[in-house]
């Protein structure tokens, strides 16, 4: 558990740059390091995205994490990716899952990390709805650190957290290159 005498924090990786999960997995795997309870819950993610192409998306954190005690990371998303515009209905259902699984770990003390991947961007895209992101925050216990990660972080959420890091995209090979997303780095 955090140590009462340093209360858990709330933290928020956001902003168009690459790296948000990717800071909030080293993190974790920090925490475990550690011998901290460390549970991340990844929405609009599955183990395994189908792209379209025939070449489908392997998420390498859910593998890598087998390996290592107290990790854990619980995909709710489906294999195809979300419709900003028009979300499914099974897209808004898995995102309410994870949020009442978040509700849980945090009522019932199942973690001493709480990592909620994307849930800035499931706030904006209308899955979860913001009251429910800022009553995450409100009800955490203080021996939890809790994580969010996601472009769009709403200014409230910005104004509860106690640490927000806004990755910004300065020059990144998609464009200056037009590489595609690349297994191991992006995935």
């Amino acid at each position: 558990m955090v140590s009462p005498a340093k209360p858990g924090q709330v933290q928020v990786y956001t902003g168009n740059g690459k790296g948000k999960t990717t800071c909030a997995l080293g993190a974790g795997l920090r925490a475990a390091g550690h011998g901290l309870k460390v549970l991340v819950i990844s929405f609009m993610k599955a183990k395994v995205a189908w792209r379209g192409d025939g070449d489908d998306i392997n998420y390498g954190e859910f593998k890598s994490v087998e390996a290592i005690p107290n990790y854990t990371i619980i995909p709710m998303g489906r294999q195809s990716w979300v419709d900003k515009e028009n979300p499914d209905p099974i897209d808004i259902k898995m995102a309410q899952d994870g949020l009442k699984m978040a509700q849980d770990a945090l009522r019932e003390h199942k973690c001493d990390v709480l990592i909620l991947d994307e849930i800035n961007v499931a706030v904006e895209w209308n899955l979860i709805d913001l009251k429910d992101q800022l009553a995450l925050i409100k009800e955490k216990p203080d021996d939890v650190e809790l994580i969010m990660t996601g472009r769009y972080a709403r200014d409230e959420v910005i104004a509860a957290a106690d640490l927000v890091t806004e990755m910004r995209e300065v020059k990144h090979y998609f464009e200056t290159e037009k590489l595609e997303a690349r297994k191991g780095f992006e995935y």
